[in-house]
């Protein structure tokens, strides 16, 4: 063999070992997404008349761009706390209310998503609407964010009621002047939710379900959502007035990553 050939061949030997190398991660890339268990279900199959605003599909939430793993604008729930839903429903439907849903199952790369953003300092593109009064290096001490959720768990959602019949919310325009979550129902972001006192993920104590600030029809409308819930199973987070999670839960000890898409809920 000449001299030539030997290098030649040597070259061709190197080449395959990229080829195999870089191979690799394309292999991984095509491994295929996690599925969720055999008893979670989207809501709209087990309650279609519940209102759903998928606030984390879209750019209006504290962020202010859509969240990861939220390719479709779809409440997941496990059956349980989806059919304790629909009991719910039947109830405020006979008072001339519906509920809806802001957020249902999380998974925990949306969660890995917010903790990324909170820790950098530099972006606060929504702050003057939905944490005004919060600085931004307080946000994990004070308890707004956390590297886990209940979400991700499958029976917590975060709900509110509207009046009956159900006027639509217009779309969140990216770049609109934002105004305090915590602003007057007439001046805040305008939501077809009944008032309750704050808007949906106001970081700032109001927020809180009993706050003693909250008076008059406000307070009402906490306590109709709350006294509703709870008559079901429901357990409130006590500083969030639309957070609820249905105990027991399946999953207590359990955070899935399965994407929210109906695709996620397929066997096959």
């Amino acid at each position: 063999m000449t001299r030539l050939s030997t290098a030649v061949r040597g070259l061709v030997t190197t080449l395959a070992t990229l080829l195999a190398v870089t191979a690799v991660p394309t292999a991984a890339q095509a491994k295929p997404e996690p599925k969720a268990p055999k008893d979670f279900v989207a809501l709209r199959s087990v309650d279609p008349t519940i209102v759903q605003e998928m606030r984390y599909f879209t750019p209006h939430n504290f962020v202010g761009e859509r969240i990861d793993g939220y390719r479709q604008p779809l409440c997941i729930l496990t059956r349980p706390a989806a059919e304790a839903l629909h009991k719910a429903q039947k109830r405020l439907l006979r008072q001339g209310y519906t509920l809806k849903v802001y957020d249902c199952y999380r998974p925990q790369r949306a969660v890995d998503h917010f903790v990324r953003w909170a820790e950098d300092l530099d972006d606060e593109a929504m702050k003057d609407e939905f944490y005004p009064n919060v600085d931004k290096t307080r946000l994990f001490a004070d308890g707004y964010i956390a590297e886990k959720s209940g979400h991700s768990r499958g029976s917590t959602m975060d709900l509110t009621i509207v009046r009956l019949p159900a006027k639509p919310t217009r779309p969140y325009v990216p770049g609109e002047p934002l105004v305090p979550c915590f602003a007057a129902q007439a001046e805040r972001f305008p939501d077809n939710s009944v008032d309750m006192g704050t808007g949906f993920d106001c970081f700032d104590t109001l927020s809180h379900t009993l706050d003693p600030r909250i008076q008059g029809e406000q307070r009402t409308n906490r306590l109709l959502l709350k006294s509703t819930l709870e008559a079901l199973g429901f357990v409130n987070l006590a500083e969030e007035w639309w957070h609820y999670t249905f105990k027991p839960e399946p999953y207590p000890d359990t955070y899935f990553d399965f994407p929210v898409s109906r695709k996620s809920l397929t066997r096959h």
